[in-house]
């Protein structure tokens, strides 16, 4: 059974009926009217006017100031319009930043320790916030605000190549391993006698170079969003043959795809050097079917439709300049990893399939690693509930229910009830309401 909505959730509610109202910027931040009525405002959006960022414990996402939106913006006070027409004014929690430069693999990169307010908490849980593959700034991420909201200290750095850190973006994950290792040390550092235990918690991306970080660092915990127990060569397989199903191709058109996937693993694994006649081989044998001219995969469907004279000549830089480890062995990571992990998969993530991860989790399990999963249903990547529009095509409509939450309470290892319509696997495949505390 779902938890009894939040009294911010059943205000915000309420309030999407008001009209906007006049807007100004706040910090990014909690705003907050009690314990479990706050909204995080992020900075303002590019583009947009001044408009905010807003997301809600429930997962509902908005901006200030703007169409149907009730909140707007004042200084330090979000005000969010009552049914009945009156604004009530949420001071932002007094929180307690730290900002700070420092070195990994002899870059300097840009991070920030954010505190809860009030004393030092020598039990509060102190998580780094791994990157997933994006480029933008993560100093002012509403996220890193949900958890602090929820009495987490969070430490947030800028990925190397982005915002305020130094060096050329990269997706290698043994160098960015390094980064969040480096990451931790300084969080510790900077939070000395204020936490208790300390870890990661990565999304997407994140988790291939979460994990491996932990293994490297002093970690005391490690969780993940919507991410892979796979290398990225498999991600791109598992995408295209999802693909294949949501296609009804037959066996035929199928075989090609999986002869597709290996004729770009190829090219990738020996960076463009072989390859190139066997995906000509392929291409004559898919010929003119009405698939291929859509299939994506991660990069497999890209590299379908370039022709074979610019594959040869911008192929590498095209599609391997940014340092990929392409049969990255995430599983043996895992294998190695000692402490308690937290996995959260989104049932119909078309971005990163769930299948092979899924099994993977559930023979850790039976291993008798400390690992917890939970799976949300009705979720694409990113852990977001969708619409399906006529052409098949999804469009998000919010973070699903639950998910916030179960974070944060996994971490402070206080889970109570149950989140959203989360289902908590158990090692031979059974699901339950995610009810019950991490091991």
């Amino acid at each position: 059974m779902a938890p009894t909505p939040a009294p911010a959730l059943l205000l915000l509610l309420a309030a999407l009926v008001a009209g906007p109202v006049g807007a100004a910027a706040c910090q990014p931040g909690v705003y907050r009217q009690g314990p479990q009525a706050f909204v995080v405002i992020g900075p303002p959006l590019p583009g947009a006017g001044g408009a905010q960022r807003t997301l809600s414990l429930d997962g509902r996402r908005g901006t200030t100031g703007s169409g149907p939106s009730p909140w707007a913006c004042e200084a330090d006070l979000a005000s969010v319009t009552q049914p009945d027409g009156t604004v009530q004014p949420w001071p932002r929690d007094a929180t307690r930043q730290s900002d700070v430069r420092f070195v990994s693999a002899a870059t300097r990169l840009a991070g920030r320790l954010i505190e809860p307010a009030g004393g030092p908490d020598p039990h509060r849980p102190l998580v780094v916030m791994v990157h997933g593959s994006e480029k933008t700034a993560a100093l002012d991420s509403v996220y890193a605000y949900m958890l602090v909201a929820q009495g987490l200290s969070v430490f947030v750095y800028d990925k190397r190549g982005t915002g305020a850190s130094d060096g050329d973006y990269t997706q290698n994950f043994e160098l960015l391993a390094d980064d969040a290792a480096a990451a931790l040390r300084e969080a510790r550092r900077l939070a000395a006698g204020r936490f208790g235990r300390a870890g990661y918690f990565g999304a997407s991306q994140g988790g291939w170079v979460a994990p491996l970080a932990a293994t490297r660092s002093s970690a005391d915990f490690v969780a993940i969003g919507f991410g892979l127990v796979v290398s990225p060569i498999e991600e791109d397989r598992e995408q295209l043959l999802d693909e294949a199903r949501q296609m009804h191709l037959g066996p035929g058109d199928t075989a090609h795809v999986e002869q597709l996937s290996r004729a770009t693993a190829s090219l990738l694994r020996s960076h463009f050097a072989r390859g190139h006649a066997e995906l000509a081989r392929v291409r004559r044998a898919i010929g003119a079917a009405p698939w291929a001219a859509t299939i994506k995969g991660e990069h497999s469907g890209d590299m379908l439709r370039m022709s074979a004279s610019d594959l040869r000549r911008i192929g590498r830089a095209r599609f391997d300049g940014l340092g990929l480890l392409w049969d990255h062995d995430a599983a043996a990571v895992l294998r190695r990893l000692k402490v308690p992990l937290l996995w959260v998969l989104a049932a119909d993530d078309r971005e990163a399939p769930i299948a092979a991860t899924r099994e993977t989790l559930l023979t850790l399990m039976a291993a008798g690693k400390p690992v917890d999963a939970y799976l949300f249903p009705d979720t694409d990547h990113g852990m977001v509930e969708y619409r399906t529009e006529t052409d098949g095509s999804r469009t998000p409509t919010r973070i699903t229910d639950g998910y916030l939450q179960l974070l944060a309470d996994w971490i402070r290892r206080d889970l109570r009830g149950g989140y959203g319509r989360a289902l908590r696997l158990q090692p031979r495949g059974q699901q339950t309401q995610a009810r019950t505390g991490p091991r």
